[in-house]
């Protein structure tokens, strides 16, 4: 299937690996032109070059910033011909907040957890949906996590910041926007083979005592696809919800979890 989104400008943050790398390179093996964020300078530089290398019909730059700062958000903005103003795409994306008790997070944590998480998306799409509206095409897609429909204890801090995007998400995607061509949409990763999973297992087998290997081998089981995800699938589902054919698609919170969640709604 062609997407229809060849030449478009796609930033994409927290591209240096994971899921946000899987992103960037589903939308660069689709001919769309990526801008790579993350605060890791070496890992991202050999993420752009191999994807550039990949991919050679495509323009991959990287920016090296904390995209979670407005300084960080300015470099980022700047790179493709102003602010903001000429990227089609914008993958909302950062690392969630540690896991831990509830009882030991200050206000300083969850502030720190609410910039990440809700209120760096949202200075995104304020800085980048109005260029995309007057071009008659944009689309939005924030990585935010399974845990906003099935809670995890551990990760509250992560649980209340991506809930609080998800409302306002809700409400913008509604908006005049959706009849000038922009989506804004919330793609929600259940068990995926990335550093943040590991780290998420690291912090249930400290607080149970079990071994990181039989905490896994129980999630796996947990998931009727018996496995965890990779990110080329979910990059693959970025890229179809950033495509010509998503456009009736906005608002909504597509999970993908491997069947993980039990709800029927």
């Amino acid at each position: 299937m062609d997407l229809g989104i060849k030449g478009k400008w796609a930033l994409v943050c927290g591209a240096s690996k994971g899921l946000g790398l899987g992103c960037a390179q589903a939308l660069a093996a689709e001919g769309v032109n990526v801008v790579l964020v993350a605060r890791g300078a070496r890992d991202l530089d050999a993420a752009a070059q191999a994807l550039q290398a990949e991919t050679p019909g495509v323009t991959v730059l990287a920016v090296a910033a904390d995209i979670t700062t407005s300084e960080g958000r300015s470099a980022a903005l700047s790179v493709a011909g102003g602010p903001g103003a000429a990227f089609d795409i914008v993958v909302n994306n950062a690392g969630g907040p540690p896991p831990g008790d509830f009882r030991a997070w200050d206000r300083d944590m969850w502030i720190k957890a609410l910039d990440a998480n809700m209120l760096t998306p949202i200075e995104l799409i304020k800085a980048t949906v109005d260029g995309m509206a007057q071009r008659g095409f944009g689309r939005i897609v924030n990585i935010t996590s399974g845990a906003v429909k099935a809670p995890i204890d551990i990760l509250g801090l992560s649980n209340g910041a991506r809930s609080g995007l998800t409302g306002f998400v809700a409400g913008v995607a509604r908006s005049p926007l959706a009849a000038q061509g922009v989506t804004v949409n919330n793609l929600l990763p259940g068990a995926f083979d990335t550093d943040r999973l590991k780290t998420t297992l690291a912090g249930a087998a400290e607080k149970t005592g079990q071994s990181v290997d039989a905490i896994a081998d129980a999630r796996r089981k947990n998931i009727p696809a018996k496995r965890f995800g990779t990110s080329e699938e979910f990059g693959a589902i970025c890229a179809f919800l950033c495509s010509v054919h998503a456009g009736y698609i906005t608002g909504q919170n597509v999970l993908a979890d491997g069947g993980a969640y039990p709800g029927t709604f």
